[in-house]
């Protein structure tokens, strides 16, 4: 299917678009320049037993490096490229602890600020999923190796909580594959803490700016072959803008038990309730007048619509979400063989009140996991396995209902589904040692999916509601359009093999490269989707602007899954007080799933483009500048394109920074005293709309942290962010063609100060 949704012209490139698709063109150079100097290896990590990390030794010289063993060392410099490993000390204790603070330094994540509430930020990596408002596809979300992912592949990011992780896994590409993944972008494993690995009890509080409030505490023991660990936090904030609040309660515990030498498993259980104001986005001239206003909605000025974009005054909208969660893994060790099983569900509660556009979701179902992986070390020298397979099959039910958005609150039923879906995930790879420092790394991956949705509403006819535009809180007669059926069944088939290799030049460094294969299914929420709505009317409502638009509430687009091509290399390695781990990758993707929304950002559901290409960089250096001075750089660079789309031509698509650059100074007054700064910098403009024809401006925001250590058991830390109150859009809506005074600019946060204290005993 052709990508033309718009049918104008696109704009003429520029002096700076043209000085981008010169360093596009030089960096394909590099690209293949480095492959023709290295050999190719997939990214096959080391699995671990249940509840401990797959462990990657990190770019940082400070710190958490210093104490890694040679086996994780090795095992670091075996797996190529493509995986980062954030441990406890590698993320800051901070009044306002945040997915986005915890993700910050690893290169190719690129996390934004969205919703502006507690933590609920967009992720995406290497552009999958990137276009959704908001993201809930593109990245496999795990925690102790099992999805908080639905079973289509959905997810809610609020859930996934780095307070309570004692590091996090980042699994970029084909890394992903044998955890089960079916995506481009890869997957971001939240490895618990056990009472082996964290025995004892700590507490810690904070708080500051904009009625931020943080109450964390676990304990953990050992003893006698068992061991178990329970945590649990709470909070809650205000909020930087005027309709802001958010919080979130979570509580979780995990038991090990040591059923003889060989034999281990670890029980999970877990339970989270958040919910958020979601204050939507501003025009450009909003966010410079009053970035902590919210939109109003399009106003009419001389009989025209102006300022296009939600009434979030009148609609109020607002997510609320709990999951309960429970699991087990297994794992056996018989001389070279390894056996790990898993088991995992869980059952998720969500209403999404959207604005009126699109009305109030409410889904609730369960979803179960089942995984199988064996290992053959013959060599238990070895960094990695000889060879290695998985299986995962994932299968979810859950109930959908749609509800009129009447004013903020929960209006007349107009649609009710029945959502099936089911993954499976079959994976098998090799590690071949073919000369004494060449390793051949054949890998094969398949995926079958369905998803299935039966349209049990029963009535004749779907209502709608509208508001007067020139009174946009006087409500016009209620209506009606005819009732289509939405149901369908989909299934997806798709194979991902991938091969490579990677050459050891000395025992500190590595070079790889590999080309791969990837598989990404579409989700219910890009099949079922709510269309024909506007700032003042809800799905299905005629619209004066379309009067040619079928009278329907939903769209059931007959999507393809999105596949595509990855070419990258890499270099990674140390040296005396400096280390480095880069990637270089270019994708060619068929059919990318797309979620297109309006001028005013309503839904226009979703389509797949023809072709588009990703080119990245991906870079992390840590360094020791001085004796008591370390620093630390975070890089990403990112070019999508349509590919001689009929309409868009070779423009950007929407919504990716082009350049994302985090740096961070440490300095250690004391042995008790740190003080940190930070630089966040997107230095280049960002298109709105996939005709760019709108841009987000570029910012740089510094910060500052510090830390003191009192004794043993109690630690102080303060921080400062955004220390010059930048006004800036953190992210914005991401449309198909944009207006000059459409509200499509998401502020970030100003100036804001946090405090907190540590206690472990």
């Amino acid at each position: 299917m052709k990508f033309q949704r718009t049918p104008s012209a696109r704009p003429s490139p520029d002096a700076p678009e043209r000085a981008s698709r010169a360093l596009c063109r030089h960096g394909r150079l590099l690209l293949a320049t480095l492959l023709t100097m290295v050999s190719a290896q997939a990214c096959l990590a080391q699995s671990a037993s249940p509840g401990s990390a797959i462990v990657l030794d990190t770019i940082v010289v400070e710190g958490t490096s210093a104490g890694v063993p040679a086996f994780v060392r090795e095992r670091f410099f075996a797996t190529a490229g493509c995986a980062t490993l954030l441990t406890a000390d590698d993320i800051p204790q901070s009044g306002n602890p945040t997915l986005a603070q915890a993700l910050r330094d690893a290169p190719g994540v690129v996390v934004q600020e969205f919703f502006g509430g507690n933590d609920q930020p967009r992720i995406q990596i290497r552009g999958s999923g990137l276009q959704q408002n908001p993201v809930e596809r593109g990245i496999l979300v795990l925690r102790d190796g099992l999805p908080l992912n639905r079973a289509d592949g959905s997810y809610v990011v609020g859930l996934a909580n780095p307070l309570q992780a004692q590091s996090i896994e980042v699994y970029r590409g084909p890394t992903a594959h044998r955890l089960g993944a079916t995506v481009l972008g890869g997957a971001l494993n939240f490895v618990s803490p056990t009472g082996n690995s964290a025995p004892g009890t700590q507490v810690q509080i904070s708080g500051g700016s904009f009625g931020q409030l943080n109450l964390s505490a676990q304990t953990g023991f050992r003893r006698d072959g068992v061991d178990a660990l329970i945590q649990g936090d709470f909070s809650r904030r205000d909020g930087y803008r005027a309709y802001n609040e958010s919080q979130r309660a979570s509580v979780s515990a995990n038991v090990g038990i040591a059923l003889t030498e060989a034999i281990k498993t670890r029980f999970f259980v877990g339970y989270t309730d958040l919910g958020f104001d979601v204050a939507g986005p501003l025009t450009k001239q909003g966010l410079r007048t009053d970035p902590k206003q919210v939109h109003g909605g399009p106003r009419v000025v001389a009989g025209v619509a102006v300022d296009p974009g939600p009434n979030v005054l009148r609609d109020r909208p607002r997510r609320e979400t709990r999951q309960f969660f429970i699991g087990n893994r297994t794992t056996a060790e018989f001389g070279p063989h390894l056996v790990d099983l898993g088991l995992g569900y869980t059952y998720t509660d969500d209403m999404f009140r959207f604005p009126i556009s699109s009305g109030v979701r409410v889904t609730k179902g369960g979803d179960f996991t089942a995984v199988a992986r064996y290992a053959y070390k013959p060599d238990q020298g070895a960094p990695l396995p000889l060879f290695e397979t998985t299986a995962q099959y994932v299968i979810g039910s859950a109930r959908r209902e749609n509800y009129l958005n009447q004013g903020g609150t929960k209006g007349a039923l107009f649609g009710e589904s029945d959502l099936d879906a089911s993954t499976l995930s079959l994976y098998a790879g090799a590690n071949i040692p073919i000369w004494q420092s060449v390793t051949l790394s054949p890998a094969i991956s398949y995926a079958h999916a369905t998803r299935d949705n039966a349209d049990t509403y029963a009535a004749a006819r779907r209502p709608t509601n509208a508001y007067n535009p020139a009174s946009p809180y006087a409500l016009l007669p209620n209506g009606s359009v005819p009732r289509q059926d939405s149901s369908y069944k989909r299934s997806y088939d798709g194979w991902s093999p991938s091969l490579g290799l990677s050459w050891r030049p000395n025992p500190d460094q590595i070079v790889f490269a590999a080309l791969s294969r990837s598989f990404e299914p579409p989700t219910h929420d890009d099949l079922l989707a709510t269309i024909n709505g506007t700032p003042n009317s809800s799905p299905g409502r005629p619209n004066p602007g379309a009067p040619m638009a079928a009278s329907a509430a939903f769209s059931t687009p007959a999507l393809k899954a999105q596949t595509g091509t990855t070419l990258e290399g890499g270099w990674r390695g140390r040296h005396g007080d400096v280390s480095w781990d880069g990637v270089v990758y270019y994708s060619w993707i068929d059919k990318e799933l797309l979620s297109l929304r309006d001028a005013t950002g309503a839904s226009l559901g979703a389509v797949n483009a023809d072709k588009t290409t990703h080119f990245g960089v991906e870079l992390g250096i840590g360094a020791r500048l001085l004796d008591r001075l370390t620093g630390r750089l975070a890089y990403t660079y990112q070019d999508f394109r349509f590919d001689n789309d009929p309409t868009r031509g070779n423009n950007r698509i929407a919504g990716a920074p082009r350049h994302l650059i985090n740096a961070t100074l440490q300095f250690q007054a004391t042995q008790a005293w740190m003080l940190q700064a930070a630089l966040r910098w997107n230095p280049e403009k960002t298109p709105v709309d996939n005709m760019n024809t709108l841009y987000a401006a570029p910012y740089a925001l510094v910060d500052l942290r510090t830390e003191y250590r009192i004794n043993d058991h109690f630690t102080v830390f303060g921080e400062v962010s955004n220390v010059f109150d930048k006004t800036y859009a953190a992210s914005t809506l991401i449309v198909d063609q944009a207006r000059a005074d459409q509200a499509a600019f998401l502020p970030g946060t100003g100036r804001a100060f946090y405090a907190g204290l540590k206690a472990r005993f």
